[in-house]
């Protein structure tokens, strides 16, 4: 067990069709419409005093390249200059990986081309540097998938892709748990405390995630930060709240043992 020096709370912004949705468990024909205008659901967040945005372009996962890149830009002019903002979907070539971070991105988050041919990690991160690419570990039974997170897709061990791709120079790793998404019942720990147990990167935990308590949790094995996105959307955690709650290198509680002592 090791706590994280340092935690990030990202909201999320999956777009379809242009508009801020969230999918069960990844199932497209599962969705729940919340705004049609994104880069207002961007500008509540940093309100917030969000410090990271995580965008997923749900379109360009399931097609293989971007499709929501103008809505994309448009939510990078609007929070670019308040928060960082990392992108995701569909970002399985090079020119691809660049048009989002010429765009102003500050990350670009990889998947499907990652899991699939690991020297193009290595081109990306040489080109552009190891703090600007992370690759997504979407996890259907202990298997890391990409293709849209597609039923029946081809998967590798999560652990054994997170110590395949740390080898040639990837230091985040977000992770997901496919089977908890969207379902807000709570993180897989388990999941978690494997793979920040091979101390190959930060991870950055994702999936089900609903609470305080959650994040508490994820901090408490080790985990850089954690992705959210329909607790958020449904109002049932509030962004401000946890922000000051639980990000920084301590902590703030409003009553003694809430934080679960993190260390000075």
């Amino acid at each position: 067990m090791s706590f994280a020096t340092s935690f990030e709370i990202l909201p999320a912004i999956d777009l379809r069709a242009g508009r801020v949705v969230r999918l069960r468990q990844g199932d497209f024909a599962s969705e729940t419409v919340y705004s049609d205008d994104p880069e207002a659901v961007a500008t509540m967040f940093a309100d917030a005093g969000g410090r990271w945005l995580h965008v997923v372009d749900l379109d360009g996962a399931r097609a293989g390249h971007p499709i929501n890149g103008p809505v994309v830009q448009r939510i990078v002019a609007a929070v670019g200059e308040r928060m960082r903002v990392e992108v995701a979907g569909g970002l399985r070539t090079a020119e691809s990986v660049a048009a989002a971070l010429e765009a102003g991105a500050t990350r670009a988050v990889v998947g499907t081309a990652a899991l699939l041919d690991p020297a193009f990690v290595v081109d990306l991160v040489t080109v552009h540097g190891t703090e600007r690419i992370a690759v997504a570990i979407d996890v259907r039974d202990g298997l890391a998938v990409g293709h849209g997170w597609v039923t029946g897709a081809e998967g590798v061990d999560a652990a054994d892709a997170i110590l395949r791709l740390s080898e040639v120079g990837v230091t985040t790793f977000e992770v997901t748990a496919i089977e908890r998404d969207g379902l807000l019942g709570g993180p897989d720990l388990a999941l978690c405390e494997r793979l920040i147990g091979l101390a190959k990167g930060e991870i950055v935990a994702s999936g089900g995630i609903a609470t305080l308590a959650d994040m508490r949790a994820l901090r408490h094995l080790g985990c850089a930060g954690v992705i959210i996105g329909r607790a958020l959307l449904d109002g049932s955690l509030d962004l401000a709240d946890a922000i000051a709650r639980l990000t920084g290198e301590r902590c703030v509680a409003e009553s003694p043992g809430t934080c679960d002592q993190w260390p000075t």
